[in-house]
């Protein structure tokens, strides 16, 4: 695994990451008071744990949560499974 670093000023290298740090900003972060790294930590793992990755709607779930869409591809899955035999 290699690091790579967007030019200083040009956020556009990293457009998805950069979406990322507003919306947890703008969805979680903003509502604490963070007093320490410890703290910052527990609410970023907190909102990617408990919301982002399992609640929260994505468009490239097709406005589904994550866990809707595993749910509605296991039963895809499940599906296909009985009709190839």
């Amino acid at each position: 695994m290699c690091r790579s670093y967007s030019k200083k000023g040009y956020p556009w290298d990293n457009a998805c990451i950069e979406s990322f740090h507003t919306l947890i900003k703008r969805e979680w972060l903003n509502r604490f008071k963070i007093e320490n790294y410890q703290q910052a930590y527990m609410l970023v793992f907190e909102y990617i744990n408990t919301f982002y990755n399992t609640v929260r709607i994505h468009s490239h779930c097709n406005y589904m949560s994550p866990n809707d869409y595993e749910k509605l591809y296991a039963n895809y899955k499940k599906k296909t499974a009985l009709i190839a035999g």
